[in-house]
């Protein structure tokens, strides 16, 4: 789960972190209020969206009074931004943090992060502030320290001055330096996060050692301890379809493509994706149903893929452990049932393989069936197949 950055800021806050003073805005009118009551020469004017590259995008602006403050919020409200990490879609802009300027001296960068191979959270750090950290990695790979933290010691003293000192901070700002990295250590476990990045992370002409920007991802499974993080939810920033899923228990990822797939297990789902790939479609998207599929949840299943008409093709790939062959196979009758006007026939194609429990059963079920457009695939790679040559007749036709 993702909030936004003035939410984040606020959470750090609350941890001890060094913030500047901000506040939302929802109006251009709320806008200037909160640039008056900030009272500085220099207010910042930012689009919050769950996407980085705002300022490239011009989604942060730079006021020297209230009214201007006023006259950038009303540029920006409503306006759709579009970034490297939005897509070519873009994010509407519904909501604005107003800050107060910071007297910039130099930038780095600051994160806490999971390391799945050492199963430890890792510190990074970076000389190379307000840049993509993905580009700092592949061209100056030097520039990045890390740190990685015994779970049971936390993150030590010694650690954060190590990191302190290889980011080359002046003598003065090593101490203020080591606190915010303590603080935001805090943050990260005490609200169960997968990600705690600051960047830049801003040494002032004045000495101070601020968080300039900063991001909170939370971990899902953990939310249920977090109901104040759950609140802070902007369902207007992710995807319908996959708030939909969530709703059903299911497990859902828009992939932006044409052919559909509903699969059971996370790993046989990233491997259709593939196969996908590999016969020349484009997923829509990853789909797992998990491994206790009723027919109910199957037919909700195809009602988010086919919602929209983004998908023009569905491959359902499952390999029947928990989950039995012949209630996927109900699942997809019923699916037919409630989506087609005539409870006969799906709107696209939909090619199944069965495999495991109760398989000739429920390629029984579809054999007998009166639904048109299912199409029985005898293994994976041929249902793959079959799926991507359907979908692109459908198009060339």
């Amino acid at each position: 789960m993702n909030i936004h950055e003035y939410q984040s800021k606020a959470i750090l806050k609350s941890y001890g972190v060094n913030v500047p003073e901000g506040y939302p805005a929802f109006s251009a009118e709320e806008a200037v209020e909160n640039a008056k009551k900030l009272a500085t020469p220099v207010v910042v004017v930012k689009a919050q969206i769950h996407a980085g590259g705002r300022g490239k995008a011009g989604g942060v602006k730079i006021a020297h009074s209230p009214e201007e403050a006023g006259a950038f919020a009303k540029e920006l409200l409503g306006k759709t931004l579009v970034t490297k990490q939005t897509g070519p879609a873009g994010k509407v802009v519904n909501r604005l943090l107003i800050e107060a300027g910071s007297n910039i001296k130099k930038e780095y960068y600051l994160s806490f992060v999971l390391d799945r191979k050492t199963a430890r959270v890792v510190m990074m750090g970076s000389e190379e502030g307000g840049m993509e950290i993905e580009k700092v990695a592949a061209e100056m790979p030097d520039k990045i320290l890390k740190e990685t933290i015994d779970p049971a010691i936390g993150l030590a003293s010694f650690q954060a001055t190590r990191m302190a000192y290889g980011l080359h901070l002046p003598q003065e700002a090593i101490r203020k330096a080591t606190k915010l990295m303590g603080c935001l250590y805090n943050a990260f476990i005490g609200k169960d996060c997968s990600l705690a990045e600051i960047n830049p992370l801003v040494l002032t002409e004045e000495g101070d050692v601020i968080a300039l920007d900063a991001k909170l991802n939370f971990d899902d499974s953990a939310l249920f301890r977090h109901p104040d993080i759950e609140e802070l939810r902007d369902v207007t920033e992710e995807d319908p379809k996959e708030l939909a899923a969530a709703k059903e228990g299911l497990n859902y990822v828009n992939l932006g493509g044409d052919v559909a797939c509903m699969v059971n297990g996370a790993g046989l789902a990233m491997a259709t994706v593939d196969i996908i790939k590999y016969y020349g479609g484009e997923p829509a998207n990853f789909l797992d149903v998990g491994g206790d599929s009723t027919p109910e949840k199957i037919a909700a299943a195809f009602r988010i893929m086919l919602d929209g008409g983004q998908a023009k093709g569905i491959f359902v790939n499952i390999f029947g452990g928990i989950n039995k062959c012949d209630l996927v196979a109900e699942g997809i009758v019923e699916a037919a049932k409630i989506i087609s006007s005539d409870g006969k026939s799906l709107p696209v194609p939909v090619v199944v393989r069965l495999e495991g429990t109760n398989v000739e059963r429920g390629r029984e079920i579809l054999k007998n069936t009166p639904i048109q457009n299912v199409i029985m695939a005898p293994t994976m790679e041929g249902g793959a197949e079959t799926i991507v040559k359907l979908v692109k007749e459908a198009e060339q036709a």
